[in-house]
């Protein structure tokens, strides 16, 4: 018996429970929260080292020459990108054959740890194998949290919880930055010892949530012994093998479009402002106007996507990044303009994200569901890894930082072209697709 037929066979549960978000019960509202917090905290140690990079290499590496605090600082992005990419996929496979509540609590253990080990570094070839080790629980969170969240939420409310999970990624910038505003006057260590906080959500993880009914469905109706590779390979079924391919297309477009402008942003900022020295705390001004606009984009998701359908919506971001990303970086040439348009920035190139929260569960089987989110979403990690190695070679070859971003920012096309070759999920239930 293969993988496919045991899993059209398996008999899903039925859709019951609340129809309105108010009336849900205790249970679902303390997963949503726990996989809200578990996204934001993976945003907010994922941040911590953008906002502190300058002052943490230069204290680690003993020099205020910014050209090696910059390749210094690219190299442990890059690597910890790299993890990210690596972690998300292999996460994901896990969290298909061990439960995604359990696989949850195990990355947020793995990205809490090692970003407030990355306080005691000495080196920073110390701080890049820590950074290294919490991207492997960062690229693992959303998927197993993700997956958790969609299984156990019934299907008509599944699209507006799954939105508002997302939201938990703005949330996590917007930590991220009250901490450098707050913790970072007492020094970048004090920073990353904050990130062992999320430590404490797994407590209440392990004690109150269980696994989906739809996972122990498709997990008994599985042969015994089957291998998670084997597992894996559905993917590359015929009936998978185009979704598969379309989901890590649209990673890439907004993963590669985004990575540009939010990675060279500080360093944009820090230029414009006249140096060091005079940029303040105008980088964590910036990307809490970001977030507030992503905010508003996944809140106009939440509301249009079921309406609009998910490739239309998709499509849309993607125009609009590409729009306010070439506008933004080839024709604001001051700070002030620069925190004028972060609210329209965040709300298309972050709130943009929000439409995989939605789309990517539908994609996939019960039995792949994790796999396939996790590499959609990672995929584009390990590309942008390499990429992140070369910026220093592309925004010396290009002349700046905004010109380096908006050739980067080119990458939505893929996304605009690609999401009509995808299928349209909106109104169909988990267990129809």
């Amino acid at each position: 018996m293969t993988i496919h037929e045991d899993q059209s066979q398996a008999q899903p549960v039925p859709d019951t429970g609340p129809t309105r978000l108010r009336d849900a019960p205790r249970y679902l509202w303390l997963v949503f929260a726990s996989t809200f917090l578990g996204w934001a905290f993976d945003a907010m140690d994922l941040n911590l080292l953008t906002l502190m990079l300058t002052e943490t290499i230069a204290d680690l590496a003993d020099t205020q020459d910014r050209g090696t605090i910059a390749s210094i600082g690219g190299t442990i992005i890059a690597l910890k990108l790299l993890a990210w990419g690596v972690g998300g996929i292999v996460f994901g496979m896990l969290t298909d054959r061990f439960g995604r509540a359990r696989i949850l609590g195990i990355t947020v253990i793995i990205y809490a740890l090692f970003t407030g080990l990355s306080a005691v570094s000495t080196s920073v070839w110390q701080l890049a194998v820590f950074q290294m080790l919490a991207g492997l629980g960062i690229g693992g969170e959303w998927a197993a949290g993700a997956a958790l969240l969609a299984e156990t939420w019934p299907d008509r409310l599944r699209p507006k919880i799954m939105q508002l999970m997302q939201m938990g990624f703005a949330a996590g910038f917007f930590l991220a930055a009250l901490l450098a505003l707050t913790v970072g006057p007492f020094g970048w260590r004090w920073v990353f010892a904050a990130g062992l906080v999320p430590i404490l959500l797994t407590v209440v993880m392990r004690k109150f949530i269980r696994e989906p009914d739809r996972w122990h469905t498709s997990r008994q109706s599985m042969p015994a012994g089957q291998s998670t590779l084997h597992t894996t390979r559905r993917l590359l079924d015929r009936d998978l093998r185009k979704p598969t391919l379309i989901a890590v297309l649209l990673g890439i477009a907004m993963m590669v479009g985004s990575w540009g402008g939010l990675t060279w942003l500080p360093s944009w900022i820090t230029e414009l402002a006249g140096g060091p020295a005079h940029v303040g705390d105008s980088p964590s001004h910036a990307f809490m106007l970001l977030n507030a606009g992503a905010i508003a984009g996944y809140l106009a998701l939440m509301f249009l996507s079921s309406v609009l359908g998910r490739r239309t919506m998709f499509a849309l971001f993607c125009a609009g990044a590409l729009v306010v990303s070439l506008v933004l970086f080839t024709q604001v040439d001051s700070l002030s303009g620069v925190m004028w348009m972060m609210p329209l920035y965040g709300f298309f190139v972050v709130g943009g994200f929000g439409i995989f929260a939605v789309y990517l569960p539908e994609l996939f089987p019960t039995v792949v569901r994790a796999t396939g989110q996790g590499l959609a979403w990672n995929f584009a990690r390990v590309i942008t890894a390499f990429g992140v190695l070369g910026s220093s070679a592309m925004v010396t070859a290009l002349g700046s930082f905004p010109a380096a971003a908006a050739a980067v920012a080119c990458v939505y096309v893929v996304g605009l072209v690609a999401v009509w070759f995808g299928p349209e999920t909106a109104g169909r239930s988990l267990r129809d697709v």
